[in-house]
């Protein structure tokens, strides 16, 4: 199956895409409402969420669930999976394995500067290698430093771009990365020569900042997001991404998107 077909299952025709991702049970302790948004998936579906990203369990686990979004398979788990910065990461899949799962792409991610810096790389590049036998995409999660804003240089346009880059550089297909929120992102979406996914947003709780932040991000050249808090600790998941379908498949204003959050109830 070639690359472009795999792709499909993840990006509208629009070429822009709505990801939700699962994988934090690789990374973190902060899974509070994954299992419970699975559960919403068919109502996600129906309101503009294109493919998850998922771990090899999960993937076993709802295979059912997942057969009609595009899916992404982790490739990489945390070696220090109770430090939330993600500090180390190891590769635990082959592209292989994900292929024999069903997977539309897989993903690892890089962090330019930090001391993992190198080990990061050779992960990134051998499943980047492996994809290109296997014509599976290969999304690579580049951040500079570490997961979070640990340094101010992790939130400044000219490390992400340079971050962004060196995914590219290892073989990507896709890039997902953040974006400050200023108006020098579009560097960072030049800088990276393939799709950009944003991850993440603005610490509040205050959606319509989040969907402003998204709406910047688009404008800026995004290829659309890839988020897992975002929606699955929000009391509407579903609302969530209907308002990011309102912004991304749309193209409405965050304040449209607004309304149409507030318009529906997750249950």
């Amino acid at each position: 199956m070639p690359k472009e077909r795999r792709l499909s299952r993840i990006f509208s025709k629009n070429g822009k895409t709505i990801i939700l991702a699962l994988d934090a049970y690789y990374f973190s302790l902060k899974v509070d409402g994954i299992d419970k948004t699975v559960k919403l998936l068919p109502k996600l579906a129906e309101h503009g969420l294109n493919a998850v990203i998922t771990t090899y369990g999960m993937a076993k686990m709802y295979m059912n669930s997942f057969v009609d979004f595009g899916m992404i398979i982790r490739a990489d788990i945390s070696s220090e999976i109770f430090e939330n910065n993600v500090p180390r990461t190891s590769q635990l899949l082959s592209v292989e394995d994900a292929v024999k799962l069903g997977a539309d792409g897989v993903m690892t991610m890089t962090f330019p500067g930090s001391e993992n810096e190198m080990n990061s790389h050779q992960i990134a590049w051998n499943i980047a290698r492996e994809s290109e036998i296997w014509n599976v995409p290969y999304f690579c999660e580049t951040l500079p430093y570490s997961y979070h804003i640990t340094l101010p240089e992790s939130n400044q346009t000219k490390f992400i771009a340079a971050a962004s880059r060196v995914g590219t550089e290892l073989g990507a297909d896709v890039i997902k990365t953040r974006l400050t929120g200023t108006d020098e992102d579009s560097e960072i979406i030049q800088s990276a020569q393939k799709p950009v996914l944003v991850l993440g947003g603005p610490e509040t709780k205050d959606i319509l900042a989040y969907f402003k932040y998204v709406y910047h991000c688009m404008e800026a050249g995004a290829k659309g997001v890839a988020v897992g808090r975002k929606i699955t600790l929000d009391p509407n998941p579903v609302g969530v991404v209907a308002g990011l379908n309102a912004i991304i498949h749309l193209e409405q204003t965050p304040e449209e998107a607004l309304d149409i959050y507030h318009s529906i109830i997750s249950r």
